[in-house]
């Protein structure tokens, strides 16, 4: 679990990194990644672990993920879903303002 006193950080939205960046940036574990991984949470770019390339969104949803397992509890599945149900809440909110 990662440390409750996170600080917040700015993340470029061109920035990529490897696993073993990802990790530390996060401070999470490879096995965490892996299960965000096989729960859809985070798709990395790269064929192998040690090709994974973790873009701008796949940090910020890493983030959002252990926020709401550390705040509210959520296990996996339920942060896969919150985080799909955001994207949407949020691409209907742009639809909305662009109209």
């Amino acid at each position: 679990m990662p440390n409750s006193n996170q600080p917040c950080m700015v993340i470029d939205e061109t920035m990529t990194c490897s696993l073993r960046q990802c990790c530390a940036l996060c401070q999470i574990n490879a096995q965490m990644i892996h299960e965000m991984i096989d729960e859809g949470i985070i798709s990395p770019a790269g064929d192998t672990p040690r090709n994974w390339c973790f873009g701008a969104n796949e940090i910020k949803r890493i983030q959002i993920t252990l926020r709401l397992q550390q705040d509210l509890r959520v296990n996996l599945p339920g942060a896969a879903l919150a985080l799909d149900l955001l994207e949407k809440l949020m691409e209907l909110e742009r639809r909305r303002s662009s109209t």
